[in-house]
């Protein structure tokens, strides 16, 4: 029983790193869309989103991605793009 709940425990640190690199990894995208963003003209901006949004409204997830994860995605592409962080 000890060994099952150190084993246990042992993928549960391992998972929790991962979950760490991949945190770190979303925010260093954020940083860099942010960026590049800021400093582009507004008009190209607006052409960017409207491409992005418009190429996300096209995509057809396959059967096994949900209708909530579909949307959720959709939710943090639009506030990445049109409110980024200050």
């Amino acid at each position: 029983m000890k060994n099952l709940i150190a084993e246990l425990l042992v993928k549960l640190a391992e998972k929790e790193e991962e979950s760490k690199e991949l945190v770190a990894q979303v925010e260093a995208l954020e940083i860099v869309v942010t960026a590049l963003l800021r400093h582009m003209a507004s008009s190209e901006q607006q052409a960017l989103i409207q491409s992005i949004e418009g190429a996300l409204d096209d995509a057809r997830p396959g059967s096994h991605v949900t209708n909530k994860d579909t949307e959720l995605l959709q939710q943090y592409v639009k506030k990445l793009l049109r409110h980024p962080r200050s």
